[in-house]
């Protein structure tokens, strides 16, 4: 399940690099919790919980049923 949690991951590191941010993941817990750390733009940005909410855990949940969410651990 890492494996794909990465895949999905990946597919979405380029609209955030457009904009100068970036993501790293970090974990994946044994209850389902993706963990990443936002990077570049993302780690300072107002709107990074909402990215992380509504477009990262959205995408990765809808390629993933079984993750519970994606949080975003600090540096």
């Amino acid at each position: 399940m890492e494996d794909k949690v990465k895949a999905v991951l990946e597919t979405l590191r380029p609209y955030l690099q457009m904009d100068g941010g970036d993501l790293e993941f970090v974990e994946l817990t044994d209850e389902k919790v993706v963990k990443v750390r936002l990077k570049g733009a993302c780690a300072g940005c107002p709107g990074a919980m909402y990215t992380l909410k509504m477009g990262i855990e959205r995408k990765v949940k809808e390629e993933i049923p079984d993750v519970v969410s994606v949080e975003a651990v600090p540096f």
